[in-house]
């Protein structure tokens, strides 16, 4: 008597879906980064998980040493910061300065003076989405929302119900403050990594993770 009522639930949870989707939240260069002014569409970003930059012509190989700003918490009127409250952005603020540091520390070595060989690096946060931590592990396994999440894991899309983070990354040279590239970035786990589909913030952290390391391989890729 029950299978009558299947579709019907599966329905529902498709246009729950669908109107979540709509409120998903795209990041852009906000008015209150200082080089939001030199970014530009990212053209060269396939995965759109970093839809804007600047970027300038360096030789990352001759910068060993990196200093690392207190990361900053976004006031500005264009913050998306959804439903979370003060302490979920210290929280994820934290998070981002204990990854950025492990990350960073793989590539350089960590100094309070600037220097020609130093890069000083500045983190805003900009914005975050929650995870539905029971809905996001179902929809995993869902006839329905599985064969969606499938299509979003083979596009490096974000997965249903799941969170994200939106950051600004702005790189200096430390010893002249010039702007060597900047971008800002939304972040979210793998749609298949069912352990961050746990807890309210398990994806938005998950991505700060996922965003430090590709940092710290761009300066060894180009």
């Amino acid at each position: 008597m029950c299978r009558p009522e299947e579709p019907k639930a599966g329905v529902f949870l498709l246009l729950v879906l669908a109107i979540g989707g709509c409120a998903s939240q795209e990041p852009f260069p906000y008015s209150g980064i200082e080089s939001s002014h030199d970014m530009r569409l990212n053209k060269d970003d396939t995965s759109e998980r970093v839809p804007f930059k600047y970027t300038s012509k360096v030789d990352w190989s001759r910068f060993n040493k990196v200093m690392l700003e207190p990361v900053v918490i976004y006031a500005g009127a264009d913050a998306q910061f959804s439903d979370l409250t003060p302490k979920d952005k210290t929280t994820l603020a934290n998070f981002m300065t204990v990854e950025f540091s492990e990350a960073l520390g793989r590539r350089f070595r960590f100094t309070a003076a600037p220097g020609p060989d130093t890069l000083r690096i500045r983190l805003t946060l900009t914005g975050a989405e929650t995870t539905t931590p029971v809905l996001a592990t179902f929809s995993r396994f869902d006839i329905g929302m599985g064969s969606y999440n499938l299509v979003q894991a083979t596009r490096d899309r974000k997965g249903t119900f799941t969170g994200s983070v939106s950051y600004a990354v702005e790189i200096y040279n430390a010893s002249t403050s010039r702007l060597l590239e900047s971008y800002v970035t939304r972040q979210y786990p793998k749609t298949y990594d069912i352990s961050s589909t746990f807890g309210a913030l398990s994806a938005a952290q998950a991505g700060i993770s996922i965003g430090a390391d590709s940092l710290v391989d761009s300066f060894t890729s180009q």
